[in-house]
C-alpha cells in the first residue's frame, strides 16, 4: 500500500467502532506497542475518524512519553488482536524497570501520575495512569487511588483498574465506589490480579460452555473466553458479579447458557435458545435467572465500556 492510498483510508463507524474498542483493550492488557501502532494507523484515516484525531494524537504522545521502550509484538509492526503471554511478560518487565529508574529519578514523578488521573476525563489516558501506578510503590497511592475512586463514577474498566492498582499497592479493607448512581464496596485484597484469581464459580461458567461447544462448535470456546473475561471484570463489585461467583451448579448453567446462547447470536445470527436451554438444563424454576443473565450479556455487548 502506497502513503497515498494510506491518506485516504476511510473508516466506516463499525469498523471505527471496533478498532475503539480493540484500543482500549490494548491498553487495559498494557500492550502499549500494539496500541502505538493501532494509534498510528488511526491517524491516517479520514472521514469520521478525523473527529478523533486530536484525542489519538494526544494519546499516542502520553504512550511515546511515558514507555517509549514499547514496540509492537510482532517483528513487522503489524497488531495481533490476541496478545502473547511471553512477548506481555517480557514487556511488563521491561516497563516495570523504567518506571522504577524513573521514579528513583523524579520525585515528582507520582505526585504528577495522580495529579494527572484527578484533573482528567479521559478513559484511554486514566486507564494509562493507573497501569504505570500498577508498577510503582508510593505511599500516597492507595490514598489517592481511593479518594478518586468514591469522588465520582467512572467507566466500569477504569474502575476495575483503579481497584487491580490498589491491590499491587498492598492495600486491604473495604474499597467504595460507584456504579449507576449507587456506592458499592469491595474488600481491596480480594481483587483479581490475573483470570485464575477469580472465584471458581466463574471458572465452572466458562468450563460448561467448553464443554457443550467442543464437539459442536470448537471455535466458540475461544470467542467465550475473551468475551467471559470482560464480562466478570465489568460486572465486579456489582449485584450480578454475585450471582456469577455461586458456586452450586445452577449458577454455572445459567451464566453458562446465557454466554453459549448470546456468542451464538453474535457469531452465528442464531436466536432460537431451545436447544441451549435443553444443553444447559434451563429448566422453569432457572428459566427467569437464564433470561435475566442473558439481557445482561446483551447490554454489554452493545456498549462492553458501559455495562450496567
Amino acid at each position: 500500500m502506497t502513503d497515498g492510498t494510506k491518506d485516504n483510508l476511510v473508516l466506516f463507524p463499525k469498523t471505527l467502532d471496533y478498532y475503539q474498542i480493540q484500543l482500549t483493550r490494548m491498553l487495559e492488557t498494557e500492550r502499549y506497542g500494539d496500541a502505538k501502532v493501532l494509534l498510528a494507523f488511526l491517524l491516517q484515516c479520514r472521514g469520521e475518524a478525523e473527529k478523533h484525531h486530536t484525542e489519538w494524537q494526544a494519546l499516542l504522545g502520553w504512550l511515546d512519553a511515558a514507555f517509549p521502550e514499547a514496540v509492537s509484538g510482532s517483528i513487522d509492526g503489524t497488531i495481533s488482536f490476541g496478545g502473547d503471554e511471553e512477548e506481555d511478560e517480557d514487556e511488563n518487565s521491561l516497563i516495570q524497570s523504567r518506571l522504577a529508574e524513573r521514579q528513583q529519578s523524579d520525585a515528582e514523578y507520582i505526585p504528577q501520575l495522580l495529579a494527572s488521573l484527578y484533573n482528567g476525563d479521559d478513559p484511554e489516558q486514566q486507564l494509562l495512569v493507573l497501569a504505570q501506578l500498577m508498577h510503582v510503590s508510593h505511599p500516597d497511592i492507595e490514598l489517592s487511588l481511593r479518594q478518586w475512586l468514591a469522588r465520582k463514577e467512572y467507566i466500569p474498566p477504569v474502575q476495575f483498574r483503579a481497584l487491580q492498582a490498589l491491590k499491587k499497592q498492598g492495600a486491604t479493607g473495604p474499597v467504595s465506589f460507584w456504579r449507576d448512581g449507587e456506592s458499592l464496596t469491595v474488600e481491596a485484597a480480594d481483587t483479581p490480579l490475573v483470570f485464575g484469581e477469580y472465584p471458581q464459580g466463574i471458572h465452572q461458567a466458562l468450563d460448561r460452555v467448553r464443554s457443550a461447544a467442543e464437539v459442536s462448535d470448537p471455535t466458540l470456546s475461544y470467542f467465550a473466553e475473551e468475551m467471559w473475561k470482560e464480562c466478570v471484570e465489568i460486572a465486579y463489585g456489582t449485584t450480578i458479579y454475585k450471582g456469577m461467583i455461586d458456586d452450586d451448579d445452577s449458577a454455572a448453567d445459567i451464566w453458562g447458557a446465557a454466554l453459549h446462547q448470546l456468542l451464538m447470536e453474535k457469531l452465528h445470527g442464531q436466536h432460537g435458545d431451545d436447544w441451549i436451554r435443553e444443553q444447559y438444563g434451563i429448566t422453569g424454576e432457572l428459566r427467569f435467572r437464564y433470561e435475566q443473565a442473558l439481557r445482561w450479556l446483551r447490554q454489554y455487548s452493545i456498549d462492553p465500556r458501559q455495562a450496567p
